[in-house]
């Protein structure tokens, strides 16, 4: 019969940490827990569910500031343009808008 154990939030994300360093089975295997149970938490790692916490990154996986300087500011380029777009869609409906009111005007004065 198989046995239910329960892992805290922090052995997990240690046996996480593990796995990364020496892989999946060989990690499963020291820690004697079931590779399929290591497998999901890697996946559930993978997927944001199980959060490492700060200084979960490796020096391959994590980008160098200046990486992260030029993402953030190509993010900073789309999203003020973004704005800018979305600004002159709401001139144009404030225009529109304008006009339709004033021609309603127009036409409830002549219907009198």
């Amino acid at each position: 019969m198989a046995e239910n154990r329960q892992y805290d939030h922090e052995y997990k994300v240690q046996a996480v940490k593990l796995a990364k360093e020496i892989g999946q089975a060989k990690a499963a295997k020291e820690l004697g827990i079931p590779k399929n149970t290591m497998y999901g938490w890697v996946q559930a790692n993978r997927l944001g569910s199980l959060d490492l916490g700060a200084g979960s990154q490796t020096p391959q996986s994590a980008m160098t500031l200046n990486q992260e300087l030029l993402q953030l500011r190509h993010l900073v380029k789309e999203q003020e343009k973004e704005i800018r777009r979305l600004k002159k869609e709401n001139d144009f409906l404030e225009e529109a808008s304008a006009f339709f009111a004033a021609s309603r005007l127009r036409s409830a004065k002549t219907k009198e």
